[in-house]
């Protein structure tokens, strides 16, 4: 045989081997998917605590805290407006509070229950680490005396000292008041030098001993029915006796409580409390409204003098000689003349930060719709072009569903419910989005759903702070009209909704809003008659888990669920739990679970979900479960079958 001719063939053959390798494994490495990241959806420029600071130099600043994924604590000269301190706060993303020290130190409390420690002006900031153990969150920040410095928690109930020399500890010695889980609000009175401390999510007003831990309770018991002492803020000096002015939530109630008495003087309507200002004639600056205001405290505050409009929210006040400052929670710094009544306004210089993305979205006009953590907001990611587009005006999204070309959002604070029609340019001014209303004593709609059968839309809240039971709302299209069925299942709210075979299938959670303790023991599936308005029929999938999310028809036509860590399989017709598959290893419940698990049934057949941080694959022949990628949470699914979900700032596509 001719050699050269020889090795053609062999070269052939070579290659054909190779060519059919290829063909037998595109379906192996096709099964793999393909991961993107797509990046921050949303961004924001939302400033939380802010404090006017002057240091021993005699240099006057601005500081505040812009939130995102890290938080920025940001520096500016007074006098110049300029931004002279950007920094990162690691691990954190944001901060309520900042409180400063005589010896030019900056302390900002993290919303990952971390102080931070900052001498003004410097390029540096420092974590001095964890608060107390398993406190998650620091709200409010008091001076006391010799450098010392005292912080509320969360969910412990705890208030912290720290001083540069000895540490952390822990003031009360546990929580202040049992069965509570926020110290949210907290002042120092240097006179007698006791703490003051707001209580939620059950109301109550302490005074604190710092040196003993010991309690006196303050709150009269007209006002203990509330939620939350939501804000503290001191008021010195004033004839008659020191004043504590007492926000109190629900509502907008502002006690003015008299320290030497010990009686409640008056209760003002609309005050904003983040802060306040005090002349030298012991007059009170405040914003309500959007108005700024001032009054004397020792006379009613309906008399209080109207000085600005259109100013918005106070963050941080500052009186000096005849001149009042004011940063507005929109990052604008007023300055108002108290002698010749003239005011000025600077727009400072506030990067938008990526926030978290806290619900997601496949809406009818074929983008990823994204809702924002905390400071709100919505955005929508084209697939086919790339471009996330971004829409202001509404606050935290906790859930969404479609019905035709309508996307409903499902908004807390307060459960509101909206219709935004996509047809239709995005203008809230032009009622698109429109309110369609709320329930009074209900918080975050999570879970929502259409059913289509019945052209009516179904949400699922979790109750208001420290309360139980969670309500049925019901939005017909035909009537277009809302309608409250009440709570279900007594001390339980609603965790996932399904509508399935004409029937609305429902998910609980033995969790109400924060702040309250459950009183039942396990979560439940109930089916509710959509004709009748009732249960009809309900049973316990997996005894002793807390919760039942991802609600889903399975591609056997089948109730798929996830509860206490374990997928089950559940048949409707029969009524009757067909399979249990354990996911992953829970653990004991923390403060509340919400919403855990999202499952879609993917074309393929196969079922996809994320739960415990992770993207799960479920085989639909033989339910074997395999993990994907760890980082995942939330989960949609658009009509090309990709799937989308969210790690922290960033929305994230998988293609099966």
């Amino acid at each position: 045989m001719n050699k050269t001719r020889w090795l053609s063939s062999t070269k052939r053959m070579q290659h054909l081997y190779f060519t059919m390798f290829l063909c037998m494994m595109q379906p192996l490495m096709a099964q793999k998917g393909k991961l993107e990241n797509l990046g921050p959806q949303l961004n924001a420029a939302m400033i939380q605590g802010s404090m006017f600071v002057t240091d021993s130099k005699g240099n006057d600043w601005l500081y505040t805290v812009v939130r995102g994924e890290p938080a920025h604590l940001l520096g500016y000269d007074l006098n110049s407006k300029a931004l002279t301190i950007d920094l990162s706060l690691p691990h954190t993303d944001g901060a309520w509070d900042m409180v400063s020290t005589d010896n030019d130190v900056l302390y900002i409390p993290g919303a990952n229950g971390a102080l931070f420690k900052h001498l003004i002006g410097s390029p540096t900031v420092e974590d001095l680490g964890k608060v107390l153990p398993g406190q998650t969150y620091v709200w409010n920040l008091a001076v006391g005396k010799d450098g010392e410095v005292f912080g509320a928690t969360y969910p412990g109930c705890r208030v912290f000292r720290y001083h540069p020399r000895t540490g952390f500890s822990d003031v009360g010695e546990g929580p202040l008041v049992s069965g509570e889980n926020y110290v949210r609000s907290l002042v120092y009175h240097e006179d007698t030098d006791k703490l003051y401390a707001g209580i939620g999510s059950r109301a109550h007003l302490l005074e604190l001993d710092p040196r003993t831990g010991k309690t006196r309770s303050l709150l009269p018991p007209d006002y203990q029915n509330k939620e939350f002492v939501y804000s503290l803020q001191l008021l010195p000096n004033i004839e008659g006796g020191d004043r504590l002015l007492v926000l109190l939530t629900s509502g907008r109630e502002t006690l003015l409580y008299n320290l030497r008495t010990h009686t409640v003087e008056q209760v003002i309507k609309g005050m904003d409390l983040k802060a306040v200002a005090i002349d030298i004639n012991r007059h009170i600056y405040y914003t309500s409204s959007g108005e700024l205001r001032f009054f004397d405290p020792k006379q009613s505050a309906e008399k209080a003098k109207r000085l600005l409009g259109e100013v918005g929210s106070a963050n941080a006040f500052r009186m000096k000689d005849e001149v009042l400052y004011m940063l507005n929670a929109e990052g604008e710094l007023w300055s108002y003349n108290t002698v010749s009544e003239k005011a000025t306004k600077d727009k400072l210089p506030i990067s938008s930060q990526p926030i978290p993305i806290q619900s997601i979205h496949a809406g009818p006009d074929g983008s990823i719709w994204t809702g924002g953590y905390l400071a709100g907001g919505h955005a929508a990611y084209n697939p086919e072009t790339g471009v996330t587009t971004e829409y202001k005006g509404l606050e935290q999204t906790e859930g969404m569903a479609t019905m035709g070309k309508h996307i409903f959002f499902g908004i807390y604070p307060k459960g509101g419910i909206y219709r935004f029609d996509t047809g239709k340019p995005w203008d809230l001014e032009a009622d698109n989005p429109v309110k369609l209303g709320a329930i009074e004593g209900q918080s975050r709609p999570f879970a929502i759903t259409e059913a289509k059968g019945h052209q009516k839309m179904f949400f699922g809240l979790i109750p208001e702070y420290g309360k139980l039971g969670g309500a049925l709302l019901e939005f017909d299209t035909l009537k277009n009209t809302l309608l409250s069925h009440g709570i279900p299942i007594a001390e339980q709210a609603i965790s996932s909704l399904l509508y399935s075979k004409g029937k609305l299938w429902i998910g609980t959670t033995i969790s109400g809003g924060l702040g309250v303790k459950p009183n039942t023991k396990e979560g439940i599936v109930f089916c509710w008659d959509i004709d009748h308005a009732e249960v009809v029929y309900q049973f316990v999938p997996i005894p002793g888990a807390p919760a039942i999310t991802g609600l889903t028809e399975g591609p056997d036509g089948c109730l798929w669920g996830v509860a206490g860590g374990k997928l089950f399989i559940f048949d409707q017709q029969k009524k009757q739990l067909i399979n249990i598959y354990d996911l992953y290893e829970q653990g004991p419940m923390g403060t509340h679970i919400w919403r855990s698990a999202f499952i879609v049934v993917h074309p393929s057949g196969d079922v996809y979900g994320t739960v415990n941080n992770q993207l799960f694959k479920v085989d639909a022949q033989t339910k074997e479960v395999t993990y994907l990628h760890e980082g995942a949470g939330l989960l949609v699914m658009d009509p090309h079958g990709h799937l989308y979900f969210r790690n922290h700032t960033d929305l994230w596509r998988y293609k099966p």
